[in-house]
């Protein structure tokens, strides 16, 4: 069974920086693609970003660009997202997810296809 923790959350300033971390176990030795999700009160789950299980790829919601960046470590089996220029907006509980893809399938689901997910980590940008 594949899963997932997160770690790294807590309370920033507006325009700070927080790094989450999620390492993966569990999963067979199939290429897995991961990716960031989160969700704030009340709102819909949304897509962050994702890498693909080379790491060559990766895709952002247009709400974080130039500010999240998404990155990953095959060897520890982890995923980190570094959140700069964070805004209050920012605020949610994130998630990491995975879903393995066929070999040689470089590249990042889309949202709907993720199969495993962690508890989430709670992030808070105060203004």
């Amino acid at each position: 069974q594949v899963q997932l923790v997160e770690s790294g959350g807590g309370l920033v300033q507006d325009g700070g920086s927080l790094r989450l971390s999620c390492a993966a176990s569990g999963r067979t030795s199939g290429e897995y693609a991961m990716g960031w999700f989160r969700q704030a009160l009340g709102k819909e789950r949304e897509f962050v970003e994702g890498i693909s299980w080379s790491g060559s790829n990766t895709h952002y919601a247009a709400s974080v660009k130039g500010r999240f960046t998404i990155s990953g470590d095959n060897a520890k089996n982890t995923i980190y997202l570094q959140m700069n220029a964070m805004k209050p907006e920012d605020t949610a509980v994130y998630y990491c997810a995975t879903v393995e893809v066929p070999t040689g399938s470089d590249f990042v689901p889309v949202a709907t296809d993720y199969e495993f997910w962690g508890q989430g980590t709670q992030v808070t940008v105060s203004s």
